[in-house]
């Protein structure tokens, strides 16, 4: 970008780094370098006009991706089956699935999946299920899992997001190194973790974090979003979340924005 703005061309930024979490530094550099970002996250054009950028919101692209999938079940018309998504890095999973499973002991009526990421190898997940027989894991069809799903307990990331728009009650979960951990909290600049919480500026999902996440509070805060009126509640929030993405077509509206760039309007 830096290269192209010394020459004299127009740069366009699509899809924004997370800045407004971590290095807000950065800003000062695509200031300098970039004449417009289009993001996917609403927070984020006020983020980058307030620091004195054009930016402009052109839609979730998830949208997309899901809108295409055919209608599930309602939530209470499922089997009582819910999803684990520990995360697609070795050290994450280490971190977060025991608990997890260990909180399954607690639902005896209730089956599990772990839906591993294509990244891993499903013998990497399978290697702390041993011993939870109600537990099972498969790959690539975390779509096809959380819709026949009547929740999810999920690592934090986009993974958070994909779950609330599929309209499966979630816990949100996360366990990193320790030391990373206390640098992370002096640095972070965002009250949550998960997109779902960020987007809407409420706690509307719940997260454990760290040392919050035990097998303990997992049994606690799973219990209350298995209940029917947590439920029926979460259908309507979660309709609230999409309103506030937009409709469809994301990449056409970054499409037709960045005509406008080139055109100069």
């Amino acid at each position: 970008a830096k290269w192209a703005k010394e020459q004299g061309i127009r740069v366009i930024y699509y899809i924004s780094p997370q800045v407004w979490a971590w290095h807000t530094s950065r800003v000062r550099a695509i200031r300098r370098d970039v004449d417009k970002m289009l993001v996917i996250l609403p927070f984020e054009q006020n983020f980058y006009r307030e620091h004195g950028l054009d930016a402009e919101f052109v839609g979730q692209p998830l949208l997309d991706a899901i809108g295409e999938r055919p209608a599930a079940k309602p939530l209470l018309e499922r089997p009582k089956h819910i999803t684990l998504l520990p995360g697609s890095r070795r050290q994450e999973v280490q971190r977060i699935l025991p608990a997890m499973l260990e909180a399954t002991r607690s639902f005896d009526d209730y089956d599990f999946t772990v839906a591993a990421a294509t990244s891993l190898p499903e013998s990497f997940y399978q290697s702390f299920t041993h011993g939870f027989p109600k537990v099972k894991v498969l790959s690539g069809r975390t779509y096809d899992l959380l819709d026949r799903s009547r929740a999810a307990l999920v690592k934090s990331g986009t993974s958070t997001l994909e779950t609330a728009l599929l309209g499966v009650p979630q816990v949100v979960c996360y366990a990193g190194n320790p030391v990373s951990y206390m640098i992370a909290r002096r640095l972070v600049n965002v009250r949550y973790i998960s997109l779902v919480n960020l987007i809407v500026d409420a706690p509307l999902v719940r997260e454990l974090i760290q040392h919050d996440l035990t097998p303990a509070n997992l049994v606690q805060a799973l219990s209350e979003i298995l209940d029917p009126d947590h439920a029926r509640k979460m259908e309507v929030e979660y309709a609230r979340l999409r309103e506030r993405l937009g409709g469809g077509g994301a990449s056409e509206k970054a499409a037709a924005a960045i005509l406008r760039v080139m055109e100069g309007k």
